[in-house]
């Protein structure tokens, strides 16, 4: 496989455990170059990488001496790759959660559509958690009313394709979208910025710890976040709604 020079794959990862190998193996099996962020992991987690590095040259492993949440280690990626030249990155999630099949396909996406950014829509399967099937219901109606309904079919899946110069651009301006509320606010100002969605299904699956998945989301603590997150946006939407409507409005037409 030829590596690409524009489009790289970025791993956050936080204590993902024996996951995140297997997570990166696939990655690589379907796209290269891969880079993992160690976001302050304790765990061992890094220790089944090192073999991995040592055979793999289109494997990277950044490493943040604290744990930031996954905004900033996207962010701290993004900054590597846009100096060395990469235009969009795909952000996987390190619990094995996330279909590599599929990168490839949301990858040629982005190639076709470089202008957009590609946004995962999941797939559940019947035994999937009911909160995670029907508790993004309520964040989805938020992002979509800051957006006018533009076209945000999820706002919360974290498989996605971002265009790393415009993604960093918003995240070096504002404070918010480092740990749980990334992927919903850099997806509502990046359509606020311009940015078209393009949206892609694809199928989610969640491990139980007997399987070796692992989750640090916090009921209270990010649903908090999120209200205070969409809250701020919906203040900072209200002056803009002319001009909203009109991205809405391109949006809507790029995608029919």
């Amino acid at each position: 496989m030829t590596p690409s020079r524009t489009h790289l794959v970025i791993i956050p990862s936080y204590n993902t455990g024996g996951k995140l190998a297997d997570t990166v193996r696939q990655a690589l099996a379907h796209w290269q170059p891969v880079w993992v962020v160690m976001d302050g992991s304790t765990d061992d987690s890094a220790a089944a990488l090192r073999a991995l590095v040592a055979r793999e040259n289109t494997l990277r492993v950044l490493t943040l001496e604290h744990n930031s949440g996954k905004g900033a280690a996207v962010l701290n990626a993004m900054l590597a790759a846009k100096r060395e030249g990469f235009t969009h990155a795909l952000v996987l999630d390190a619990d094995g959660q996330h279909a590599s099949a599929d990168i490839s396909r949301f990858m040629q996406a982005s190639q076709n559509s470089p202008d957009a950014m590609i946004l995962g829509v999941p797939e559940f399967a019947d035994d999937a958690p009911a909160s995670r099937r029907h508790g993004r219901l309520v964040g989805n109606w938020w992002a979509n009313l800051e957006t006018m309904w533009g076209g945000i079919e999820d706002s919360l899946f974290g498989f996605r394709v971002y265009p790393i110069r415009e993604s960093v651009r918003i995240l070096q301006r504002i404070r918010g979208a480092r740990r749980f509320d990334f992927d919903t606010e850099l997806a509502v100002r990046l359509f606020w910025a311009g940015v078209p969605p393009l949206n892609l299904s694809t199928p989610v699956q969640y491990f139980n710890p007997a399987q070796g998945g692992t989750t640090h989301f916090h009921y209270l603590r990010d649903n908090l976040l999120l209200i205070r997150r969409h809250t701020l946006l919906v203040l900072e939407m209200l002056p803009q709604l002319g001009r909203i409507w009109k991205l809405r409005q391109q949006a809507r037409r790029k995608a029919s």
